[in-house]
């Protein structure tokens, strides 16, 4: 019989059920990291979540700095997309900030993303892992520049200083918005007057 013909050995992890693994140790690295934050969470409390021993976890992970940073930039990817399709076809420019503003919004007041709580713990994490999310969260804003360059805004206005505003604003909603009074379209819709561009 050919030694390539053969089955996994015994023992062995099939690339499936290493995926799938590796899968369950980041959702739980993430739950953890939004519960408890970067300094809160150990790799001990990683590997308890999901029944492993610390020298196993290891092989699923390099290091608690590089797993946060993954999660991170995982959670402003899913945002970044979502916004994304969300002004495909959009073609007045005013329209695409706009309909960006409302889907960072909900991304922001949904209970279940995560990018409200790692953006918070931002200053928590060691200086080189610091340095790293900044390199990805520009990158992020980097789209919320394209469409604040690209809007009719009031004569004036220093469109650097007026995208930090808004997105200051908007990343910070979880912290000031209260469901009630207002529906999250509405409120989507006050920050985009007081901004001056609906």
């Amino acid at each position: 019989m050919d030694i390539m013909s053969r089955g996994p050995r015994k023992g062995a992890k099939s690339q499936g059920d290493t995926a799938t693994r590796e899968a369950e140790v980041v959702a739980a690295a993430a739950e953890l990291f939004a519960r408890d934050g970067y300094a809160g969470t150990s790799i001990r409390d990683i590997g308890e979540k999901v029944g492993l021993l610390g020298g196993s976890l290891y092989y699923y992970i390099r290091s608690k700095e590089a797993l946060f940073v993954r999660i991170h930039d995982d959670a402003l990817q899913t945002a970044e997309d979502r916004i994304r399709a969300a002004i495909e076809g959009v073609t007045d420019p005013n329209a695409r900030l706009a309909t960006a503003c409302r889907t960072l919004l909900a991304i922001q007041l949904d209970p279940n993303s995560l990018t409200t709580p790692l953006m918070n713990d931002f200053r928590s994490v060691p200086g080189n892992v610091r340095e790293q999310l900044v390199e990805r969260r520009d990158a992020f804003e980097d789209l919320f520049r394209d469409l604040v360059r690209e809007a009719s805004l009031p004569a004036g206005v220093d469109r650097e200083v007026y995208r930090i505003l808004l997105l200051t604003t908007l990343n910070s909603a979880a912290s000031w918005y209260r469901p009630g009074r207002l529906s999250l379209d509405e409120v989507a819709q006050q920050i985009l007057r007081t901004y001056s561009i609906t």
